[in-house]
């Protein structure tokens, strides 16, 4: 019997997530391409691209959780290239269209660009094609969304929420400004070409942390709103189970998972991996959500540029209330911020592992 492969791979993203999954067989896995970091990483994606075979770089969905500029931008760089240098089954991506429903295409920024891609680089059943191209979005009532990806890949949707989108339609409205209607798709069309970081050919930005700071500057959406319309699930695959929370906001998450767990008849949700929210935000994780899952494993991806994540308070939470004792945490950056956690007197004393990135230029593999 051929061995069930979940690997997961924080790509040295810097400040940002990019996370590249392969399942299934492990003589033929099938991939899942979560995020793409901020432009300056968007090398490390593209290096990892290309190391697929020619023949095979086949991705069953890819997700854009939510439009920060340390997500998106590694993706808007990736569907600029004209062929696509890869094969996209299905990208869950929310752009204006889905935030306000018959009402033009565009929206936001980056998203803006993203949309503008992707109408012109996929089919129309390509984008949310999971969703019947409407929202990717968690309901009031009834039970969670799950969809089943080839190779057995089980997803189940834990954010983002109706009202969380209605938050984000009406911050995204006001980041377009004068001069820019959702809609217009010739109009984002034509800026996206001026903007040479997204460009294959023209170099790349953002390679020094004074421009990733610029770069950061770009997009005015409200961080908290945009974090609160991010895309969540739990992935799993036979007993292997992870939960990939994006920059989503615990109490959306939490809200989720306790129905999840009412639907199951099970006090807590096991699963064998967390990629913590919002590179470790102190504002993002709490009390309630670590109760209501049982993990040996967090996942933490950042470098701690521009914003100093992860919090040394959420750091503290996860090690004080993880359920699984001791909790082993994964950096995939020793930094200023990740390295106090390094020390072994510390370890002892909070009864905690840790397990940092081998080499920070190479992608830092977690097999489950």
């Amino acid at each position: 019997m051929a061995k069930t492969l979940f690997r997961i791979e924080m790509l040295p993203a810097l400040h940002g997530d990019c996370l590249y999954v392969e399942y299934g067989d492990v003589s033929k896995p099938r991939r899942l391409l979560i995020d793409g970091g901020p432009i300056g990483a968007y090398e490390a994606l593209e290096k990892r691209i290309g190391a697929l075979p020619a023949g095979d770089r086949r991705f069953e969905l890819v997700v854009m959780t939510h439009v920060d500029t340390d997500h998106v931008e590694g993706l808007v760089r990736l569907f600029a290239n004209k062929p696509l240098p890869v094969n996209v089954r299905d990208v869950w991506f929310n752009g204006w269209i889905h935030l306000e429903e018959n009402h033009g295409l565009l929206g936001g920024k980056q998203g803006e660009f993203l949309s503008a891609l992707l109408v012109r680089r996929l089919r129309k059943d390509q984008w949310n094609g999971a969703f019947g191209g409407k929202a990717v979005v968690v309901r009031e009532d009834g039970p969670l969304p799950e969809f089943r990806l080839e190779g057995g890949l089980n997803l189940t949707l834990l954010s983002p929420t109706p009202t969380t989108l209605d938050k984000m339609r009406n911050a995204w409205k006001k980041d377009l400004g004068p001069g820019v209607t959702p809609g217009d798709l010739d109009s984002a069309w034509q800026r996206l070409g001026k903007r040479k970081a997204y460009l294959p050919g023209q170099g790349l930005l953002g390679t020094t942390p004074e421009l990733d700071a610029l770069l950061e500057k770009q997009i005015k959406v409200d961080q908290a709103v945009a974090n609160g319309s991010a895309i969540a699930f739990l992935a799993e695959l036979e007993r292997k189970r992870c939960l990939f929370l994006a920059d989503a906001h615990h109490e959306v998450v939490t809200a989720s998972l306790r129905r999840l767990l009412k639907q199951r008849r099970r006090n807590r949700l096991k699963v064998d991996a967390v990629k913590v929210s919002h590179h470790g935000s102190a504002g993002n994780i709490s009390d309630e959500l670590l109760s209501l899952v049982e993990s040996p494993r967090f996942l933490f991806s950042t470098n701690g540029a521009i914003f100093g994540h992860p919090d040394r308070e959420a750091v503290q939470r996860v090690i004080a209330r993880s359920v699984h004792q001791p909790p082993t945490l994964y950096f995939n950056y020793l930094s200023e911020t990740t390295e106090p956690w390094k020390d072994p007197e510390l370890q002892k004393s909070l009864n905690y592992r840790t397990v940092f990135n081998p080499a920070e230029e190479a992608p830092f593999s977690i097999e489950l």
